[in-house]
């Protein structure tokens, strides 16, 4: 049986959209925020803190499941006093303001006290994806020069092969383990510890966090976010996600990403509000147990997630009752319109897409509660932003004409710079000045914008940003392999897949075991979610007289389009 629509509980946040942006600006919406003496501010402070002053001490701030479905609950009041343990321990050991402290552990209560810890102490918190393999381990670590990091005694395991190349990393801090002569207990380190408060005053220029997007060439890059970002978290949380006082919020995103970060700790705990975090992997019958069973209400979750339980039909949503949900949201990838209206029918609500990027810090574009949603449309700006679609020159152009989404800077969560990367944070605004997303994009006539696609090569998986050049030097590193060239393939699930073509050594035959390999490999060095899942033996690849292999031509010819200009082909 359908669901019928619901007719929502509580009018939204944001209830006058035109009239918001006609006199909003981000100064005036400070008043939100705690501050300190000299205009100072601490991100983990307004997430925390200060809520044991306005009578939240013993309210729920955390949700925790982890795989075998166990629930321990954490109030603000104990993330508190935890995180000051924590911070004053960290203190103890050296860790100071400006230090690099990563957290490398999977959705457990720890993860969540270690990232308001170390943002407590002024040092930059490393979020880092719990699926991650040596190679993307040592890339972050090294570029970094993190001094510290927090892990598990299962996950420690994927240090130990690079731990050698780590020449800044003075302390491995691991959960549920006993010291070692190379590492320290988590638990041990907490018992010596006080609870003191703990707060370093910073500005909002001073870096927050450091999280790793992916390009099409090079390593990862090692975007800079600050703590005045918590702002923009507190207002796009409030006004995009609909957040209020007695909401049970779940962020199914992982905290090694943007999304998760954000929007999973920062933004919802600057608003007050009760979060869940459940360790254990997808399945349509546990997600939707968790919302059952913990009456969560607003739900923040991903395009590819919707759509594999869509894939799980109707009959198992009918079997869990779902009331308690009053809002869903969306973001990662564009969503598709046949979800949103399987959405109406599954759970008589709408799913609101946004979007925003690692750089942006925070949700730019979105359907809003007070706005007509528009099937498969981004959405339109928040109150305070600027964006527009623009000419290769940076001139703006007219409705429905197709060019570059660009953002006019200013915004609070705008990435402060790349990581010993100068040059590089430049190019984000070569067109006359404007952040350049990467992305194209058009306008129509009632200002909601349509993302058509990446400008340049990195591939959206499941709403996870992959560089095809570390999939090909993941790939390049097997003892059979001569060449490779990766692209994304269109994938009605997930978005895109990511496909390799693969040039064998002389002497290598080809086999489906030699394949099931290199995928192994990949997804070992990389991340689960960062392996080729189609590879295609080839006897060589396209490329340019310098070497430089045409990945445009391999997506051309694997989905039949035009091949467009190949005078740079190498042997036309």
């Amino acid at each position: 049986m359908p669901m019928m629509e619901k007719k929502s509980r509580t009018s939204p946040n944001l209830k006058d959209y035109e009239h918001a942006c006609a006199t909003f600006d981000w100064q005036g919406c400070k008043g939100e925020i705690d501050f300190f003496a000299n205009n100072k501010l601490n991100a983990a402070y307004n997430a925390i803190d200060r809520h044991l002053h306005k009578g939240r001490t013993n309210k729920p701030a955390l949700y925790a499941v982890d795989e075998s479905g166990s629930l321990k609950k954490l109030t603000f009041g104990e993330i508190a006093s935890l995180s000051n343990r924590l911070a004053n321990g960290l203190r103890a050991l050296g860790i100071k303001k400006g230090d690099r402290v990563f957290v490398f552990l999977p959705r457990i209560c720890e993860l969540y006290i270690s990232i308001i810890a170390i943002a407590k102490l002024g040092a930059i918190v490393g979020p880092l994806f719990s699926a991650f393999g040596p190679d993307a381990l040592r890339d972050r670590l090294i570029d970094s020069g993190a001094k510290a990091i927090i892990t598990s005694s299962v996950l420690k395991k994927k240090l130990l092969s690079i731990r050698h190349e780590l020449k800044d990393l003075q302390h491995v801090i691991v959960v549920r383990e006993t010291d070692s002569a190379n590492e320290i207990s988590y638990e041990k380190l907490m018992e010596a510890s006080t609870d003191s408060a703990i707060y370093e005053p910073m500005s909002a220029e001073d870096p927050l966090y450091l999280l790793y997007t992916s390009g099409t060439t090079g390593k990862p890059k090692g975007v800079v976010h600050a703590h005045g970002d918590i702002v923009g978290h507190h207002m796009t949380a409030k006004w995009v996600l609909d957040l209020k006082e007695d909401d049970i919020y779940w962020c199914t995103a992982d905290p090694g990403w943007v999304t998760g970060t954000v929007y999973g700790i920062f933004a919802p705990w600057s608003n007050g509000v009760s979060v869940v975090a459940f360790e254990g992997r997808f399945s349509a019958e546990d997600w939707y147990h968790l919302i059952e069973k913990l009456k969560i209400t607003v739900w923040y979750t991903a395009p590819t997630a919707l759509r594999m339980l869509m894939k799980a039909g109707l009959d198992i949503v009918e079997a869990h009752n779902l009331n308690s949900l009053r809002y869903i949201a969306s973001v990662g990838e564009p969503l598709n319109p046949e979800v949103i209206r399987w959405g109406k029918q599954a759970f008589g609500l709408s799913i609101y897409d946004n979007w925003w990027q690692t750089e942006t810090g925070m949700q730019l574009i979105a359907n809003l509660p007070c706005l007509p949603i528009k099937p498969g449309s981004m959405g339109k700006p928040v109150p305070g932003i600027y964006a527009t679609i623009v000419d290769d020159s940076g001139a703006e152009l007219e409705p429905h004409k197709l060019g570059r989404l660009v953002i006019k800077p200013g915004w609070p969560a705008m990435l402060k710079g790349i990581w010993h990367n100068e040059a590089k944070f430049r190019e984000y605004f070569q067109i006359n000045g404007w952040y350049a997303s990467g992305d194209n994009a058009w306008k129509d006539e009632d200002g909601y914008f349509w993302f058509v696609g990446r400008a340049d090569d990195v591939i959206n998986s499941a709403g996870h940003r992959v560089g095809p050049f570390e999939v090909e030097s993941a790939l390049l590193e097997h003892e059979a392999v001569a060449e490779a060239g990766v692209i994304g393939k269109p994938d009605p699930e997930r978005g895109e897949i990511i496909k390799a073509f693969v040039v064998l050594k002389n002497g290598v035959t080809s086999s489906a075991k030699l394949i099931e390999e290199l995928q192994n490999h990949t997804r070992t060095q990389l991340a689960a979610h960062a392996y080729p899942r189609e590879i295609e033996i080839r006897q060589n690849l396209p490329k340019t007289r310098s070497g430089k292999i045409m990945r445009r031509l391999l997506k051309a010819w694997e989905l039949g389009l035009p091949t467009g200009d190949i005078s740079a082909l190498e042997d036309e």
